[in-house]
């Protein structure tokens, strides 16, 4: 299983119970599926930098899991049939421990 992070933009006009109760149904979508939910964060609403639709404002949710990709397709799947959403952005997340930055090549000597 690899790890993912997704990001949804759910429509204004929402509420914030809808919207705690479509994020729950969410991750219970990721535990039936065989997933695992690591971590979840509600950044509320925002302003959008341009206008969706009709819409100049949404609310953010942010999840990240474990999971194996056939399930990441099946939640792409449904994000992109409900009504509701109107962008979701989902991304493998790399785990820092194995990150390692490239070498830069050297700076050539300044010429004299």
């Amino acid at each position: 299983m690899l790890t993912y992070e997704t990001v949804i933009l759910i429509h204004p006009r929402l509420s914030d119970a809808e919207v705690g109760e479509f994020a729950e149904k969410t991750k219970q979508a990721i535990a039936k599926g065989g997933g695992e939910v690591v971590g979840d964060d509600r950044w509320g609403r925002r302003k959008l930098a341009y206008p969706i639709g009709n819409s100049r404002e949404g609310f953010y949710l942010y999840l990240k899991f474990n999971a194996k990709g056939e399930l990441v397709n099946e939640l792409n799947k449904q994000f992109r049939i409900q009504e509701d959403i109107l962008r979701t952005l989902t991304v493998h997340a790399e785990d820092p421990a194995h990150f390692q930055p490239k070498p830069r090549p050297p700076k050539p000597a300044p010429a004299a």
